[in-house]
C-alpha cells in the first residue's frame, strides 16, 4: 500500500488498483468462464453442423449472446445457492457465499447478462435460439436449482438446461427444432450425468455438509451412483452414432465414436465395480476428455 510521509504523521492512501482488479475478479467468477466456453463451444458447433452456409454475424450474435445467458445463469445459481456453497469446501471461496459481493448486486449483475445475451440472440439470430435460450435459463434457474436441495433427481432434471446448448446454435442456424438438434442435445445430457455422478461422488461429504441430498449422499455405499453412470453411459455410445446415421457426419466420425464411446463406457464400469477416489477421477478425466474430442470429429467428418 503507497504512503504519504507527512511532517507529523504518516497516512495511508488508499490503494484502488489493487480492489478494482479483486472486484474485477469477482465479477469474472461470477460469471464462471471455464464452464462456460464448453456451453458457448458446444453452442458454435451445433450452429456449424446446422447451417446450409455459415454467416460470420449470425455465430457470432449467436455465441456473444449464448455466452451472456450461461453467464447470467450461473450468477443467479450463486446468488440462490450462497449459503449452501458457504458450507462446501469447493464453492466457499465463490464472490457471493464469501461476502465479497453482495446478493443483489450479483442478481442485478446476473439481470443484465441474460437480459443482454437473450435480446442479442433475438436480435442476432432468431427468435427461437432465443427461446431456447430462455427456457435453459429458466429450468436452471427456476427448477433445477431449488430442487438440488430437495431429491436427487434433480441432476437428471439439470441435465436438460445443461443439454440445449448445441440446440440453440442448431435454432440459429436453421430455424428449426428437428432431429439433428434434437441428436446434439442428447448427447451432450447423457454425457453429464457420469460426469457429474464422478463429481458427486468425489465430493460427496462436501455435499452432504450443505444438506444436499443427491445420489452418492442418499445412497453413501455408491452402488447406485455406479449403476446410474454405468447407464447413461450405454445409453450415450448409440446415440454418438447417430450423426452418422443422419447424415452430419461420416464414416471416420462413426468409427471414432464408436471407440470413444467404449472407453467411456469402461470408465463408467470400472467407477461402478470399485467406487473408489481413484475410479472416480479418472471417470472424470475421461468425461473432460471424451466430449471435445467427439465433438472435434463430428465437426472434421462433416
Amino acid at each position: 500500500m503507497p504512503f504519504l510521509q507527512g511532517r507529523s504523521r504518516t497516512v495511508a492512501l488508499p490503494a484502488p488498483w489493487p480492489r478494482a482488479s479483486a472486484r474485477a475478479g469477482d465479477v469474472l467468477a461470477l460469471a464462471k468462464p471455464g464452464l462456460n466456453l464448453l456451453v458457448v463451444a458446444t453452442t458454435a458447433a451445433g450452429y456449424y453442423l446446422g447451417a446450409a452456409r455459415v454467416d460470420a454475424a449470425t455465430l457470432a450474435a449467436t455465441a456473444i449472446g449464448t455466452a451472456l445467458v450461461a453467464a447470467g445463469a450461473a450468477a443467479f445459481n450463486e446468488v440462490l445457492e450462497r449459503e449452501s456453497d458457504a458450507l462446501m469446501r469447493r464453492t466457499r471461496m465463490r464472490p457471493v457465499a464469501a461476502g465479497r459481493m453482495g446478493a443483489a448486486q450479483a442478481g442485478w449483475f446476473a439481470a443484465a447478462q441474460t437480459g443482454g445475451g437473450l435480446a442479442t440472440l433475438a436480435v442476432g439470430a432468431n427468435f427461437l435460439a432465443a427461446g431456447v435460450a430462455a427456457f435453459a435459463l429458466l429450468s436452471y434457474v427456476l427448477v433445477y436449482t431449488p430442487l438440488k436441495r430437495r431429491t436427487p433427481l434433480s441432476t437428471v432434471v439439470g441435465g436438460i438446461p445443461g443439454g440445449l446448448p448445441p440446440m440453440i446454435g442448431w435454432a440459429a442456424a436453421t430455424g428449426t427444432l428437428s432431429a439433428g438438434g434434437w441428436i446434439l442435445f442428447a448427447i451432450v445430457l447423457l454425457w453429464q450425468m457420469p460426469h457429474f455422478l464422478a463429481i458427486a461422488w468425489g465430493c460427496r461429504g462436501d455435499y452432504a455438509r450443505a444438506g444436499l441430498p443427491l445420489l452418492p449422499v442418499v445412497e453413501p455405499d455408491g452402488r447406485s451412483t455406479g449403476r446410474q453412470a454405468v447407464l447413461y453411459a450405454s445409453a450415450l455410445l448409440p446415440v454418438s452414432l447417430a450423426p452418422t446415421l443422419i447424415g452430419l457426419a461420416g464414416r471416420l466420425y462413426f468409427g471414432a465414436a464408436l471407440v470413444l464411446g467404449a472407453a467411456f463406457l469402461a470408465l463408467a464400469v470400472q467407477f461402478a465395480s470399485r467406487r473408489t477416489a481413484g475410479s472416480a477421477r479418472r471417470l472424470f478425466a475421461g468425461s473432460v476428455a471424451y466430449l471435445p474430442l467427439l465433438w472435434a470429429l463430428m465437426l472434421l467428418d462433416h
